[in-house]
């Protein structure tokens, strides 16, 4: 279920919208003159989306270099990175 404010509890009532934020986990969306104008999120939510969406970046270039064949065996990859280390 959505949470949905006006844009003047935003102003009048921060306090209780950012508590709202913290405690829900869920994006509150704000409105302005009954449409929908701006989502507020808890920062620990918007950090951890972020998280998601770099992880899925990651994946999406691994499986491109598996698309194309730019891969080699693990035993391979150890042996490279054991030389460089020494």
């Amino acid at each position: 279920m959505k949470i949905i404010i006006p844009s003047s509890d935003l102003r009048n009532k921060y306090n209780e919208v950012s508590k709202l934020t913290l405690e829900e986990q869920k994006p509150v969306y704000i409105t302005v003159n009954g449409r929908g104008d701006t989502v507020l999120i808890n920062q620990t939510v918007y950090e951890r989306q972020l998280a998601e969406l770099e992880l899925l970046r990651l994946l999406a270039e691994a499986e491109d270099s598996v698309n194309k064949g730019d891969v080699i065996d693990a035993k391979s990859a150890f042996d490279k990175i054991r030389k460089e280390l020494k």
